[in-house]
């Protein structure tokens, strides 16, 4: 397994730590747990934007013959 694939599990791991912890936040009531779910999503958002980016690279990366 190459750097760059485990890169990408680590970016989509993260992803769904992050959704994870998001989604329980929700069920919290209080100004502070809705403050702390809306920067969970922020974050997930971002994550995903660079687990997307690297899994583009990767597919580019497979198709040039790179490893």
């Amino acid at each position: 397994m190459d750097l760059l694939m485990v890169v990408l599990l680590l970016a989509m791991a993260a992803v769904v730590v992050v959704l994870a912890i998001g989604i329980a936040n929700f069920g919290k009531s209080g100004k502070s747990a809705a403050l702390k779910s809306n920067k969970m999503m922020q974050l997930r958002i971002l994550f995903q934007f660079i687990a997307v980016v690297l899994i583009v690279l990767y597919v580019y990366l497979r198709g040039q013959g790179g490893q």
